[in-house]
Formats: C-alpha cells, sequence, structure tokens
C-alpha cells in the first residue's frame, strides 16, 4: 500500500491540498498507474485529518480520472496517457477537468432543484416595475444590513410561517450562508463549534477556513445527542432541527428543549439554526422552528431563499439574538451589503405580495410528485433496502440490508450510468459506517418525472445484482 505524507500549509483547505498534492504525483508518475493507495480512514488517520477530508479529496481524483474506485478493492492510481504533455494553463486544465469527468444518464444530485417551474414571467414583471417606480434610492449603497423592504418582509414571513419572533434590525441579509458565517465570525470570533456528522459540508469548511475548531457530534434517531455536545467543550452548536441534513432527522420537542437548556446554562453559549429547507414537507404539519421555543434569545437563526426561489439569487439572512446584534452594530456594520438593493426589493416584493407563498404551495405540489414516483419506482428494491428522510426535503437515504457497502453500491451505480452520493461524503468525524450497513443519497429537486423513472429502473437493476 502507497504510503502518503503530505506537507500541510495555511494557503487552502485541507482536502484541496491532498487532492493537488496525489494529483502532481499521478502527473509526474512518482505514483505509478495501477498502484493501490491507503483507503480513506487509514490516510485519515495517517494524516490526523477526518475521513469526510480523505474522502472529499479522493472523490474529486476519481471524478476528474485520476483514480479509480474499485468495489472490494480500493483506490487505484489511473493510467494516464497525456503526463508527458506539457502542464495545462488555468483554461485548458478546466476544460480538461470538465472532460475527464464522467458523465451520468441520471444524476440524483441532492444538490439541485427545479429550476423548470421557476416564475420567470412574474419575476420579469416585478423586476420592471421595481425600475420603473422612480426609486432612486434603489441606486445607492442602502444600509449595511440589507434593505429595510425586504428585511420586513421577511420577519413577517418568518412570523408566520415558522413562528420566527424577530424585528428587522435583527436582521442581516447577505450573499448566502457562508458570508453570514464570516460575519458571524467577525461577531463571536474565535470558538469551539459541534456540528453534527454527517452534516452540510459548506459549513463545516467555512468554519474550519476561518480558523474555528469544530468538533463533530454524533448524533441518534433525535439528532445531536445532548451528552456529547456537553463533553465536546464548545460554545456554539450548529443545528439543522426542522430536516438534518444529510440525514433527514427531525428533531423532536424533547431534544430541542435539551439543547435550548444547554445554551442557557452558560454565558456566550448559542446555538445556530440552520433552516435550510423547512418548507418542503409532504406529510403533517409544518415543523415550527428552534429559535420559536428560545425564551432566551440562545438562537442565531439562518435561512436561505436558494432552495425555495433559485440558487443564483443568492439571498440568505441571520437573525440575531439581541445581545449579537449590539455586537454586529459594534463591530461590523461598516460592511457594504453584498445583495444588490435592486434585487433586494424585487425579493420583497415577492414575498410581501404573496407570491412566494403561492410558489411554495405550487413547488411542494411538484416535489411531492417527484418524491412519490421515485418511491414507487425503487418498490423492486424493498426486499433488500429501507428507505429513510421521506416525506421531507427534496432527497431521500437508501440503507443497504444485505450488507453490501457504500462504495459497492455508489460503484454499481456508476458503471451504470447513474449517479448516487454515499452518505460518508458528508461525514466529518471519521466515524464511518459499519460494516455492512451501506447508505446513499438520491436527490430528485432536478430532475423530470421520465428522468427518475429510467434512472430507478437502471438503479433497481445495478444495485440488485452488485
Amino acid at each position: 500500500m502507497y504510503e502518503l505524507t503530505i506537507p500541510f500549509n495555511e494557503t487552502g483547505p485541507l482536502y484541496e491540498q491532498i487532492y493537488q498534492y496525489i494529483r502532481e504525483q499521478i502527473r509526474g508518475e512518482r505514483i505509478q498507474a495501477g498502484t493501490k493507495l491507503p483507503s480513506t480512514r487509514k490516510l485519515a488517520e495517517h494524516l490526523g485529518v477526518s475521513r469526510s477530508t480523505t474522502q472529499l479529496a479522493y472523490d474529486q481524483l476519481v471524478a476528474e480520472g485520476y483514480l479509480e474506485a474499485e468495489p472490494c478493492r480500493g483506490y487505484f492510481a489511473a493510467k494516464l496517457e497525456t503526463l508527458h504533455h506539457p502542464e495545462p494553463g488555468p483554461l485548458r486544465e478546466r476544460k480538461q477537468k470538465k472532460e475527464e469527468a464522467p458523465s451520468f444518464l441520471v444524476d440524483f444530485s441532492p444538490r439541485g432543484i427545479d429550476l423548470e417551474h421557476f416564475p420567470y414571467a412574474l419575476w420579469r414583471r416585478l423586476s420592471r416595475e421595481s425600475l420603473s417606480d422612480g426609486n432612486r434610492e434603489l441606486f445607492s449603497a442602502g444600509e449595511s444590513k440589507g434593505d429595510v423592504v425586504l428585511r420586513q418582509a421577511v420577519c413577517d414571513y418568518l412570523y408566520g410561517a415558522r413562528g420566527v419572533r424577530c424585528r428587522p434590525e435583527q436582521l442581516v441579509v447577505g450573499a448566502g450562508n457562508e458570508y453570514l458565517l464570516m460575519l458571524l465570525h467577525q461577531i463571536l470570533g474565535h470558538q469551539v463549534i459541534a456540528m453534527e456528522t454527517p452534516t452540510y459540508l459548506q459549513a463545516f469548511l467555512t468554519f474550519e477556513r476561518l480558523g474555528h475548531r469544530v468538533v463533530p457530534v454524533p448524533m441518534d434517531g433525535s439528532g445531536m445527542k445532548r451528552e456529547e455536545l456537553s463533553a465536546s467543550g464548545a460554545k456554539i452548536a450548529y443545528v439543522m432541527p426542522s430536516h438534518q441534513f444529510p440525514t433527514g432527522i427531525v428533531m423532536p420537542i424533547r431534544r430541542r428543549m435539551e439543547l435550548l437548556s444547554w445554551a442557557a446554562e452558560e454565558e456566550g453559549r448559542y446555538l445556530i439554526e440552520d433552516d435550510y429547507d423547512s418548507e418542503f414537507r409532504y406529510r403533517g404539519k409544518p415543523i415550527p422552528s428552534l429559535q420559536s421555543a428560545d425564551a432566551k434569545g440562545r438562537v442565531i437563526y439562518l435561512g436561505s431563499f436558494s432552495r425555495a426561489v433559485a440558487p443564483a439569487i443568492r439571498v440568505s439572512y441571520m437573525m440575531l439574538p439581541e445581545p449579537l446584534w449590539a455586537l454586529y452594530e459594534k463591530n461590523c456594520s461598516f460592511y457594504a451589503s453584498t445583495v444588490s438593493r435592486i434585487d433586494q426589493r424585487i425579493l420583497a416584493r415577492f414575498l410581501g405580495e404573496g407570491h412566494y407563498e403561492r410558489h411554495l404551495n405550487r413547488m411542494r405540489g411538484i416535489y411531492r410528485a417527484k418524491h412519490d414516483a421515485l418511491l414507487a419506482a425503487l418498490s423492486p428494491l424493498a426486499d433488500e433496502f429501507d428507505v429513510s428522510g421521506e416525506h421531507a426535503g427534496i432527497h431521500i437515504l437508501l440503507h443497504s440490508k444485505k450488507g453490501r457497502t457504500e462504495q459497492e453500491l455508489v460503484r454499481a451505480a456508476m458503471e451504470a450510468g447513474v449517479r448516487i452520493y454515499g452518505l460518508s461524503e458528508f461525514d466529518i468525524g471519521g466515524l464511518g459506517q459499519k460494516e455492512g450497513t451501506g447508505t446513499v443519497l438520491l436527490g430528485y429537486a432536478s430532475l423530470s418525472g421520465e428522468e427518475i423513472e429510467q434512472g430507478a429502473k437502471i438503479l433497481s437493476a445495478a444495485l440488485s445484482s452488485c
């Protein structure tokens, strides 16, 4: 087995440094074609990093063709025909990466959304009217926290739909959750942050890159474990109580109260509630936000319009409890808003005139139909797999009942031309999956009904025979 000692530096995320190092070793033939590399677990232990870090690096190398993953055997350096060509420049390198990435008949990505039913005509009309009303102030910089008209519209919506209690002055609008987490870093300083594992990798990587020590906390069927959180030494806990990504767990009220109790025990403790896709629930009543049960002002609430409207809009928001609101005014109010004021006003009208709720109702129906179609199409796998995470969100999970590993499942699907996603891709704790409990994610939001049916049919055949 090929041992890798990688010299880390401060110039980028660890997974990217691992990826770049192995890529250059293969390009330079210092790692020969056919050489077996360490497993993601062994490499993580050797380098002292989380398994998710090494898994991300290997996944990128496999996608670009530098490594080949063989079920039950491991990862091997691929044979490259272009090793002795001149080093490609940035544009050529990007084109080469795109060409090397495998293509799939169907990609069950958990990240995509349905853009076919975006209300383009309505958005054009609101845009035209917003610009033709003589609103000269829309072309000025505006407040750093965001346009007050939008912040009021968001507060009104959150109170009615999620039970969130906030005033416009507590709300900060920004271009994506990553930007808002960077602002929060300016407010809180360096902290020990507890995160569920598996979890949303963008948040994990953002915290890690900002220099926070992130402590992975295991979950049970109710979410983050209170005892493990107390033992972590963390002051901040990042949770997704209404629909945890990627497991789909909905945190019951008892566990929510336990976490709120933990936050109230010590000054300076906070819960970050990421309410990223709570709008999409297909059975029962909507789940109230964690913030709606917070009587002590210990919940920082994060939300976004990326999934419910469109990712390109890049509008997220953060509700700060009053003590942190004061710190924002002191430490961050000089930052300019990162979202166009014109786009903010269009979105404010979209919310305030009721278009957003009508759009959500329509998308719930569309996503539910896709959800039901996927479950029906996967029925031939009922004897071999359990399903979880259904009835909410825009992805489901398949759990092997016959002892097959995640790698076997992903590889079998890939060879059949279908892309699915291993749960360990989101594991930041290096805990991995127990032998024989392979779990994969299937997203369906961006697929048509025909693609779902086709992909599920191919997948059923591939997984049954692997």
